[in-house]
């Protein structure tokens, strides 16, 4: 979830946000023989939620926030992500992983860049928002890169990211002005 100011409109935006990722990343770690199909659906809904959340919160901040686009350009990348994932469910395993790696490297770019010129500019805020953002890019970094990109160990990260990162997107919605 991008870090700009929420209003009184959106605040539920931004909360679905935060309660899809957290509940993608539990099933991810927790559901014992997850298979690639099911991942792959289970990943697909969640881009199609979060991107839809990001490009609502996007064009909500229009005429609030100077970076509403990036969000909104965010949300459109995730939803085209979403979309061709569904489509494809016989996607290979190393494009499945490279759309992963580079959907979590587009958000620490959203999310940084949003932190950085957020009209809120409360620190608590900011300082959330550039460790979801570090998080993104080390996550996204370790899939793209990783020597081992199968097994368990994939899911695991993935999952992980998933419930640090809605764990953040939720507790952050307390740190952020609401105007």
């Amino acid at each position: 979830m991008s870090a700009v100011s929420v209003t009184r409109d959106n605040w539920w935006a931004l909360v679905l946000g935060g309660v899809a990722t957290l509940l993608f990343g539990l099933a991810a770690v927790f559901w014992p023989g997850l298979g690639l199909h099911v991942l792959l659906y289970l990943f697909s809904a969640f881009v199609l939620i979060v991107g839809v959340v990001d490009a609502l919160t996007g064009l909500s901040s229009i005429g609030v926030a100077d970076t509403w686009f990036l969000p909104s350009a965010l949300g459109a990348f995730e939803l085209g992500v979403g979309v061709y994932l569904v489509r494809h469910t016989n996607v290979k395993f190393t494009t499945f992983v490279a759309l992963i790696g580079f959907a979590l490297i587009a958000r620490a770019v959203v999310e940084a860049v949003n932190a950085y010129f957020s009209v809120a500019n409360i620190a608590k805020a900011q300082a959330l928002a550039y460790l979801s953002a570090l998080v993104a890019l080390v996550a996204g970094i370790l899939i793209l890169f990783a020597k081992q990109k199968h097994g368990v160990s994939f899911v695991w990260l993935l999952g992980t990211y998933a419930i640090v990162t809605g764990i953040f997107q939720i507790s952050g919605l307390a740190n952020r002005p609401i105007k």
